[in-house]
């Protein structure tokens, strides 16, 4: 009976243990589902916020195009106006004359395919098949964009199968292209032009706040000899094509906005630093994947890591935020090339106390992303490697011979993305 008393008593208290163990198992997952929920919903709310003045921009451009093509125009039927303004502004930011083009011509291949063959053949499913065939070929050999073999072979599809029952489509369908494309260039241009310095800084700060973050990353990985954070912060600044693009694209659009908006024109001066900026960054962040591989291969060699060297890197990822920083607020970036300066210095003194290998082509990389960083804050390429060599100095190894520093050269980076 005591026995029998012992071995309840024991399951119950097993039974409180587990449930204590669940309980904190449900918790935590609880606690994730709440964190991803609420960061979820900031994501949601952020992708609002950026997409908000298109879609102010999309709504007004359809409503004015609707009205332009049948109040104005007398088209009973303008579906194709608010088609081709909001098709406008859906492209990407930098391409939307460029579209506009690409509509009017699309449209205009369409509508003399369309209409030569079915005042040949009629109208059917067979002719329907051959138009289109016909439509996208045309277009192929006269090297269209995949836009205008689009268009083309939409409006061919069009004209086939309304023309029985609408008399006199094919030129309201070409007036409705140019009604709206030119009403979406209008409203982005002169009734809804966007900030272009705000677009390129909002575009800017995810590809800077990865290479500052990989670069971060990378430092606390080398004071640590952790391999893995090493290899992980490669991995993702390789991973670097969305951000650029969207600097990209940003840039475009910013140059469109300044050449068509007489608003924005002004601001011809600043975008065009901006433009010359987005060479140099896209190199620091190949170059910095170099660094970065040499890392790991330093950690796996165990190589010596002087302290300097990781400060060295430390000081490059602050640079980046400085720079991100003084762009955003239209500021001379002297404190980021100051910090640039500093980061060569650093891997001057780490050279100095004696590296390997790979430690000596990290150290080359430190001089050469800060290279390229003095040359996106505004300064010439000749000045920057002025600058650079002479804040790292002629240093001496120990154990070889004073004198100024080996010419050795870095291996030509690969493309990183």
């Amino acid at each position: 009976m005591a026995d029998r008393r012992f071995r309840l008593l024991r399951r119950d208290g097993m039974r409180e243990k587990l449930a204590d163990v669940d309980t904190a198992r449900i918790a935590d997952t609880v606690a994730q589902l709440h964190r991803r929920s609420k960061a979820t919903l900031h994501d949601r709310l952020h992708r609002v916020r950026m997409a908000l003045a298109l879609a102010v921009q999309a709504g007004l451009a359809a409503g004015l195009s609707w009205f332009a093509s049948h109040d104005l125009l007398g088209n009973p039927q303008p579906v194709f106006a608010p088609i081709s303004a909001v098709g406008t502004l859906a492209v990407s930011v930098g391409q939307r004359f460029r579209r506009t083009a690409e509509l009017i011509i699309g449209v205009a291949v369409g509508v003399a395919v369309g209409d030569l063959l079915v005042y040949f053949l009629g109208t059917g499913p067979w002719q329907l098949g051959l138009v289109v065939t016909a439509a996208i070929l045309l277009t192929i050999f006269a090297g269209g964009s995949v836009a205008i073999v689009i268009q083309a072979a939409a409006t061919a599809v069009l004209i086939v199968t309304l023309s029985p029952s609408v008399a006199n489509l094919e030129l309201p369908r070409f007036i409705d292209a140019l009604v709206g494309g030119g009403i979406a260039l209008l409203v982005t241009a002169v009734l809804l032009p966007l900030n272009p310095l705000r677009v390129l800084n909002r575009a800017a700060r995810p590809a800077l706040d990865l290479l500052a973050g990989q670069l971060d990353t990378a430092a606390d990985a080398l004071r640590e000899r952790d391999r893995e954070r090493t290899q992980k912060a490669l991995d993702r600044l390789r991973n670097n094509k969305p951000e650029l693009a969207t600097l990209t694209e940003a840039i475009e659009g910013a140059k469109e906005t300044a050449l068509l908006s007489p608003a924005r024109w002004h601001r011809r001066g600043e975008l065009t630093h901006y433009a010359e900026a987005a060479d140099p960054i896209d190199r620091a962040m190949r170059n910095t994947g170099t660094l970065i591989r040499r890392a790991v291969t330093m950690i796996e060699d165990e190589e010596p890591i002087p302290e300097p060297m990781t400060d060295a890197v430390g000081h490059l990822a602050e640079a980046v935020r400085l720079l991100k920083r003084e762009f955003a607020h239209g500021e001379e970036p002297e404190q980021a090339r100051e910090r640039c300066l500093r980061a060569v210095s650093e891997a001057g003194r780490a050279y100095a106390e004696g590296v390997g290998f790979s430690g000596s082509v990290v150290v080359a990389q430190v001089r050469t992303t800060a290279s390229d960083l003095l040359v996106a804050s505004g300064i010439s390429q000749e000045e920057a490697n002025r600058l650079v060599r002479q804040s790292f100095g002629e240093m001496e190894r120990p154990g070889a011979p004073a004198g100024p520093e080996p010419a050795a050269k870095s291996p030509t980076a690969p493309p990183v993305g």
